[in-house]
């Protein structure tokens, strides 16, 4: 993974969404909208949100998805947290978060579950893998507490 963790991609808005603007960020990697895991994960980081902006924190997630399909995402579910999207997986793959996965037997490249807390110098704080989603946004929250 590289040491550069400044990027720019589009939100479930259009809006371009500068990290380098939104320091401290937590960005969260995830598979697909509106899956069981993905749900909780989002769900659990809105519940969070206002405690991670009164520390300083934007919380976004990123995923494959198209902002089409992050809207309806959001108004399903009344998310209230930045999504955004990665459809040619340029972030996904600078964050090294791309892998084989077994899909029903089947091999397949896709988004490891993953978390990383940038600093407001745009360096990595903390960086999870392989997160289990239930329960994740309180782990984190309670690491930058802490930081």
């Amino acid at each position: 993974m590289t040491e550069n963790t400044n990027f720019t991609l589009p939100d479930s808005d259009g809006a371009e969404f500068k990290a380098s603007e939104h320091l401290p960020l937590v960005l969260y990697f995830y598979p697909k909208d509106s899956t069981s895991g993905c749900t909780t994960e989002a769900r659990e980081f809105t519940e969070l949100a206002g405690e991670f902006r009164k520390l300083g924190y934007t919380v976004a997630g990123v995923s494959r998805d198209s902002q089409k399909s992050h809207q309806n995402f959001i108004c399903r579910y009344g998310l209230g947290i930045t999504l955004l999207s990665d459809p040619e997986e340029k972030v996904c793959r600078q964050f090294d978060v791309i892998h084989e996965k077994n899909m029903y037997g089947r091999k397949v490249q896709g988004v490891v579950r993953s978390t990383f807390v940038i600093g407001k110098d745009g360096k990595i704080v903390f960086e999870w893998r392989k997160v289990k989603a239930a329960g994740h946004a309180a782990q984190v929250l309670e690491a930058v507490k802490g930081a």
